[in-house]
């Protein structure tokens, strides 16, 4: 019989693969086939929690017209959201650390998916403008509760079922799905819009999230149960550690500089996302009246795909090559909160619309480097309770939603200065950096 000889790195690289399943919580990882399908569903599904939660930003000016709202009641109907979303950020990492993200994911978005769907027919159930207002401040509000679940569990999910040194590469393909996301409901829901009404993109938008999560149920789940439940039945001490997971040391990671380094880096990364993201329409028709709407609404999301997913390749070459995790997760980190900085800072100075849209567009491509830095970080530093770790540490992202978009509205108004807005949102960009850079780290804390 012929000898068969197995390249060096391959042989390698099996190795370490079964190293890495020996030590793994759950006996396996996902195989090479099993991640692709998973990161593509997962991005699919980061791009329609998306695509539904900017429907009302997108429609909020018909939506207003119709129902009669002021500014300070439409800005009442956009903030719901996110007092909503804050709330259940630790519960979707708590729970899916103890049931499996693969359970919470389409249960939470059979819901926030249904109450997209029906946002229109809810909206025209009172009479009146002020119950109106109510009904759809209370969905809106509802919907922030149930999308708050999907992102820590998504974590604690590729927390448990990817390798270390892939973590970055996956993590980042499944982050990109909320620009992917944010273009779809800027381009298609605008087109939905104008034909048919304000309605209509609830509907399709709607409608596209609940055929997700069947997929996900029953082309996903349901196709690997069988492999799971072999598993667990195969390694019966694993399996009875991953059910009865051992309660997260609280008292212990709250004395960690590095657990609060990640709260205030994902805080201040946040702040400039959300205030981007909400005052960037504004600033370009202001500055640029007779630029066209398409262009600056869809370009600077364009840039910052590719940025996010070379930032997942990247970290994870530099970590295969033995490059430090803490040093990978402070680089990436570096690029996004003193590239978003610098570039916000720099926009104070150009005067031509093709160099502001420019500085945006690198700003929030910067932006991208954030999902292979502090948002993959408690992965590293909590691996057997990432999902509540990140919960709690978006949870705190999440306040930016109402907090710093509310205040640079106010500095707007008081000043009446793009540039102040800039400069304080570049200014907490720099404190979050240096938090991070001084007391982060990539290595396991609890």
């Amino acid at each position: 019989m012929a000898k068969v000889v197995v390249p060096d790195d391959v042989y390698k690289e099996c190795q370490i693969n079964i190293k890495e399943n020996n030590k793994h919580p759950d006996g396996k990882y996902w195989t090479r086939i099993e991640k692709r399908q998973w990161a593509v569903g997962l991005f699919l599904g980061t791009a329609m929690l998306y695509s539904s939660r900017t429907i009302m930003p997108l429609a909020v000016v018909s939506v207003s017209e119709e129902m009669g709202w002021d500014k300070t009641e439409s800005g009442t109907v956009l903030s719901a959201f996110f007092w909503g979303y804050t709330m259940t950020q630790f519960l979707g990492g708590y729970l899916s650390d103890r049931i499996g993200g693969d359970v919470v994911i389409p249960t939470a978005a059979c819901l926030w998916g249904l109450i997209t769907f029906w946002t229109p027919q809810l909206a025209y159930v009172a009479t009146d403008k002020h119950s109106a207002l109510y009904i759809v401040v209370l969905t809106r509000a509802l919907q922030g509760i149930f999308q708050g679940l999907h992102y820590p569990s998504m974590t604690s999910l590729i927390s448990r079922k990817v390798m270390e040194r892939e973590r970055s590469f996956t993590y980042s393909i499944v982050a990109t799905g909320s620009h992917f996301g944010t273009l779809l409901t800027g381009s298609l829901g605008s087109f939905l819009l104008d034909r048919y009404g304000w309605q209509m993109p609830f509907y399709i938008i709607g409608s596209c999230s609940l055929i997700w999560m069947l997929c996900v149920r029953y082309f996903l789940i349901n196709k690997h149960r069988k492999s799971y439940a072999t598993v667990r039945m195969d390694d019966a001490p694993s399996s009875a550690k991953f059910r009865g997971q051992p309660a997260v040391p609280w008292v212990s990671l709250f004395t960690k500089p590095a657990f609060w380094s990640i709260i205030v880096g994902h805080f201040c990364e946040n702040n400039a996302f959300y205030i981007l993201l909400s005052w960037l329409p504004t600033y370009f028709h202001e500055n640029f009246p007779h630029a066209r709407g398409w262009v600056f609404n869809v370009v600077p999301w364009i840039v910052t795909i590719p940025s996010s997913i070379f930032s997942g390749w990247l970290a994870d070459k530099l970590i295969t090559k033995g490059y430090s995790v803490t040093f990978v997760r402070k680089l990436m980190e570096s690029v996004a909160l003193l590239g978003t900085s610098f570039f916000l800072v720099f926009i104070s100075y150009t005067t031509t619309y093709t160099g502001s849209l420019t500085c945006m567009a690198i700003a929030i491509s910067c932006c991208g480097f954030h999902n292979s830095g502090i948002l993959v970080n408690p992965q590293d530093i909590a691996p057997k309770h990432a999902g509540s770790v990140f919960g709690i540490m978006n949870m705190a992202g999440a306040i930016p939603g109402f907090v710093g978009v509310y205040i640079a509205g106010h500095i707007l108004e008081a000043t009446k200065s793009w540039s102040a807005v800039f400069n304080q949102t570049a200014g907490v960009c720099l404190v979050g950096w240096m938090v991070f850079v001084l007391f982060g780290t990539g290595k396991k804390i609890i």
